[in-house]
């Protein structure tokens, strides 16, 4: 433990002990009435993120895009896209950001463009086009597309271009071509266009499905399971032959020239692959967003992939968070969310929203879960404040393009569901329960515009919103105020072993472990049910109380949803 301690030490960087603020513009604040939030919202709420004590604020798209994928389709990365503002609104942001102690982190897409981006009009203009490359094209075979793959969004993988008589490669939307990164041109063309944001002051990059630029030499047939029309390139693509070679060309031309933070989106990543991409050796990424225990709550059925209404036990979610805390420690760095733009409310997938108190007490548990791990914490808008899913009952109610398309192919295509399943199951997992607008107070809209919001507000806003959060200092604000703090002011939290607790491997509904340096130790204990439990824990004499979502400490009783850590 004391070499795994040194090292870390010996590598630590800012952002070790910083927290992050994940924004997803669109649905933050709206300055202008147009009910669609931008970058002047984002600059008038700079002093709430502030006044919460986060060091880094991510943003979301902000370039200017058609909107197919909310962003993710960019069609210029050097302009802001007009519904959001302007590069003076961004210069002020950013300008706002670094004079309150903040850095910001931009979202980094680049596995894939907005068909309406200026390479791929060009691209699919003729096959000796100067930028033909900078994309995927194949022939079709036998009359139909190149390869079985599916899209990531449902249906095949390539979209026919009748002005070539060829396909093009998009593991998301048509209108997403995917870039072709064995291209060199492709690749210093992203090298610039990154330096030409660092140059404009950005700290770092959130980089999009990062692990899916370099594709498999031979794009050959997948294996096709069950009813399935398409092959499943979440197990085709990921950590490509090139992947390595790639990032550490980055690296080179962009990272090591700056004091970057980079975290890379890698669905399909394990730990030992993490320790490559993220070693503390930076040669790399910093960090990259694991996905395994979002997918705890699967079901047995992979017609329906994540689709369904199940609850993750505490074995397996303690498991996951235990295999990479132990996995990567010494090595590389783990980065810590709940949730994000593409996932659920936290208290509604992992936690209880039936009742205000439950609501309460199983969001500051969550919170002291993951907060004392090892790694950097990642914290989406409104989650300080107990932002549940939203539980729309009409498909006209959603928005987002995954959402509708698996309705329509889970219900109206294969006939796996009903309508009012489906539904059901929405409401559980839809993208949409993360990017309804921020619940700033209880006037119209929630306090995010004086328009009709893009998306529609959950109905919940008049009793969760920050102007209450702000006046009650029990809130989960405050709690998150706290962990913030904490971990600015213990090395521990940053620099501390990680170790389940002596007999807590089995146990199905508390999640207790230590984290010990040289000079301090912390008992994590938390209580993932609404059940009153007695546990005994070798709590030494004079250990300091750190932190609790109860007023008291009942000893070996643990509360529903009760979480505490003590210091000695």
């Amino acid at each position: 433990m004391e070499r795994k301690v040194l090292l870390l030490m010996e590598n630590k960087h800012w952002w070790n002990n910083s927290v992050v603020y994940q924004i997803y513009p669109k649905s933050f604040q709206d300055s202008n009435g147009d009910g669609v939030g931008d970058l002047r919202g984002i600059i008038n709420r700079l002093d709430y993120l502030k006044k919460l004590g986060v060091d880094i604020i991510w943003l979301n798209p902000i370039y200017k895009s058609p909107q197919v994928d909310n962003g993710y389709d960019i069609s210029d990365y050097q302009a802001i896209n007009p519904t959001l503002g302007n590069m003076a609104d961004f210069q002020e942001l950013i300008d706002g950001i670094h004079h309150r102690g903040m850095k910001l982190v931009m979202d980094l897409v680049v596995n894939h463009t907005s068909d309406q981006h200026k390479w791929f009009e060009e691209s699919r203009k003729s096959k000796d086009n100067p930028y033909r490359d900078y994309y995927i094209w194949r022939d079709g075979k036998n009359g139909k597309e190149p390869n079985n793959w599916g899209s990531y969004f449902s249906g095949p993988a390539w979209k026919y271009d009748p002005e070539t008589d060829q396909y093009y490669l998009h593991l998301f939307a048509p209108q997403q071509p995917d870039l072709n990164w064995e291209n060199p041109n492709v690749r210093h063309s992203v090298y610039d266009m990154m330096n030409w944001w660092a140059a404009k002051g950005v700290d770092g990059f959130r980089m999009d499905v990062i692990n899916l630029i370099s594709k498999p030499k031979e794009l050959t047939d997948g294996p096709l399971t069950g009813d399935e029309k398409y092959a499943n390139v979440e197990k085709l693509v990921p950590n490509g032959p090139r992947m390595h070679e790639f990032l550490q060309e980055m690296n080179r031309n962009v990272m090591s020239k700056h004091k970057m933070i980079t975290v890379g989106e890698m669905p399909g990543t394990t730990p030992e692959q993490a320790k490559a991409y993220a070693n503390l050796d930076n040669k790399e990424l910093n960090m990259i967003f694991q996905f395994e225990h979002m997918g705890l709550d699967g079901n047995s059925n992979p017609a329906l992939g994540k689709w369904n209404d199940q609850k993750t036990k505490l074995a397996d979610l303690r498991a996951n968070f235990t295999k990479w805390q132990k996995g990567l420690m010494g090595t590389a760095w783990n980065s810590l969310y709940w949730n994000n733009h593409d996932q659920p409310r936290v208290v509604s997938r992992f936690g209880d929203d039936s009742n205000e108190e439950n609501r309460v007490k199983s969001a500051k548990m969550l919170a002291t879960m993951l907060h004392f791990q090892q790694g950097t914490p990642y914290i989406y808008e409104g989650e300080e404040i107990g932002m549940t899913n939203v539980y729309f009952d009409k498909l006209e109610d959603y928005v987002d393009l995954e959402s509708i398309n698996a309705y329509h192919q889970l219900v109206d295509d294969q006939h796996l569901l009903d309508g009012k399943t489906m539904l059901k199951y929405l409401s559980m997992h839809s993208r949409d329960n993360a990017r309804t607008p921020m619940q700033w107070d209880d006037s119209k809209n929630a306090g995010f515009s004086t328009g009709t919001p893009w998306e529609k507000v959950n109905p919940n806003y008049s009793t969760i919103n920050v102007e209450k959060a702000l006046t009650d200092q029990n809130s989960i604000f405050y709690y998150y105020q706290k962990l913030i703090k904490l971990r600015h002011e213990l090395p521990v939290i940053t620099n501390g072993d990680f170790q389940l607790v002596a007999g807590n491997e089995d146990d199905p509904a508390v999640f207790a472990y230590r984290r010990q340096n040289a000079d301090t130790t912390l008992l994590v204990i938390t209580n993932y049910t609404d059940q009153t439990l007695q546990r005994h824990y070798d709590v030494p004499d004079g250990a300091k109380l750190l932190i609790t979502n109860y007023a008291d400490d009942a000893g070996e009783t643990i509360r529903p949803y009760e979480a505490k850590v003590y210091q000695y």
